[in-house]
């Protein structure tokens, strides 16, 4: 991936940007170019850096400046790591540089704003959509604001995909090379867009988690169209899928089925102890001679209705696919899908929620005809279609963010943070990482935890 990673870069620098963005490109970190993205006022800040392959560093960095009318200025008063980080940790999202600031999850308090922004304050609470939308698009009319038309020029992912996504904080020049949220300031282009206030009612430590993880929950649920009566099986009991557990019962499911294993076993007992109506299914500890879905069959006459894929396509579980993955013959595995697809019901539903990045071998695109399976990839979820029915859901205790959070730590620590993530290790499901501007602990969240070695 490292090889198809600089062969990317060499590509976009080659060929060169589109015309359709409105907001500035690759500025994924201030001290990229000082004197045109960096504060005046010469204030630092520490921020989780990418600086290779498995290695992720806090530095100090410039504080960014306002370098559009539109820019917002945002103290960070709360972030965490997504799993989709680690695909960026790992080095498989193409077009990384060394210094690029990641994160893509976080809210704060307004410190300045450009010329243009309007309905904001300075010192307003707000949380930030992890894609960047203009909010004038055929799609963002439509509140499809993960595909914005005029935020991401790269043309390395248009190439690839037939069209662009909405740029993304700190996810890659890929996604038109944002600088990201795991710092104590960040910037926020077009940001009377891009940001949702936060009443008092609701601290950082719920309000962060419409920035991402509980729009994508949402998504996943009502894109594959979970309804009354539905048995639902999920992949993945990561934070995701945790969520996506809750608002499918939110949604009518009779029977939702939660399946992890391996290093993950752990967290297959933690969403049981926070939602005990889900069931569980251990992929490592199957009888002799079962599999995943042959359990599934045996739990619910014809499999689930619906299957929702919340984990990714850069973990292989068979050697085949790891070395395929390796040697660069495809960059994701077909191995989850194809359990779903052969699990649900004839005329059964599947939704990938989790990352896919580029092209996979041995789909089994057999039993998808045969059997009328609907293979729907739910995108990367249009935050701002969900964010404010979402807010208004934790206000009225119909959701709540805080039964996955078990966490809170210091942005210095990130750099160790990760690697404890990436082993899925100290019973770590969702963080919430604080700075120097956060507020206490709210009530009733957890205290903080140092993991400096």
């Amino acid at each position: 991936m490292a090889m198809m990673t600089q062969a990317a870069n060499l590509v976009e620098k080659v060929v060169g940007h589109g015309e359709n963005a409105v907001t500035e490109q690759d500025m994924t970190n201030p001290a990229r170019d000082r004197a045109k993205y960096a504060d005046p006022s010469g204030e630092t800040m520490k921020a989780l850096c990418w600086m290779g392959k498995n290695d992720c560093q806090v530095l100090t960095v410039p504080k960014p400046a306002i370098i559009e009318p539109r820019d917002v200025i945002l103290k960070v008063t709360g972030s965490t790591i997504c799993g989709s980080d680690l695909h960026l940790y790992h080095g498989t999202v193409v077009e990384l540089q060394k210094g690029d600031i990641l994160g893509h999850e976080f809210c704060g308090r307004i410190d300045g704003m450009g010329s243009d922004v309007k309905g904001f304050n300075k010192g307003d609470r707000v949380v930030a959509s992890f894609q960047i939308a203009c909010g004038e698009c055929m799609y963002c009319k439509k509140k499809m604001s993960s595909q914005c038309e005029r935020t991401n020029s790269n043309t390395v992912e248009y190439g690839m995909y037939g069209g662009n996504t909405a740029g993304m904080f700190g996810y890659s020049h890929f996604t038109g090379g944002f600088a990201g949220g795991q710092a104590e300031y960040v910037r926020v282009p077009l940001g009377d867009v891009n940001l949702l206030k936060l009443p008092d009612d609701v601290p950082d430590e719920k309000g962060l988690y419409l920035s991402d993880v509980l729009c994508t929950s949402w998504n996943c649920v009502v894109d594959t169209g979970v309804k009354d009566g539905d048995v639902v099986a999920i992949w993945g009991a990561g934070p995701v899928g945790m969520m996506a557990a809750e608002m499918s019962f939110t949604n009518g499911a009779k029977r939702v089925i939660m399946i992890d294993g391996g290093a993950g076993s752990w967290r297959l007992d933690l969403v049981k102890s926070k939602i005990s109506k889900v069931e569980t299914l251990n992929f490592t500890e199957l009888p002799k001679g079962q599999s995943v879905t042959s359990m599934l069959k045996e739990m619910e006459h014809g499999g689930p209705d619906v299957a929702l894929e919340c984990v990714a396509g850069e973990y292989a579980k068979s050697w085949g696919h790891y070395f395929e993955m390796l040697t660069g013959a495809e960059t994701d595995t077909s191995e989850i899908i194809n359990e779903m697809i052969t699990s649900v019901k004839n005329f059964g539903r599947c939704g990938i929620t989790g990352v896919y990045v580029g092209f996979t071998n041995h789909f089994n695109i057999g039993s998808l005809m045969e059997r009328g399976i609907r293979l729907i990839g739910n995108g990367q979820a249009p935050v701002h279609m969900y964010w404010e029915k979402l807010l208004q859901m934790i206000r009225e205790g119909k959701t709540d963010p805080g039964i996955m959070l078990t966490h809170r730590c210091k942005v210095d620590e990130m750099d160790e943070i990760y690697k404890i993530f990436d082993k899925r290790g100290e019973g770590m499901q969702k963080i919430f990482v604080q700075t120097r501007f956060s507020d206490p602990p709210a009530e009733g969240t957890p205290a903080l935890t140092s993991f400096k070695r």
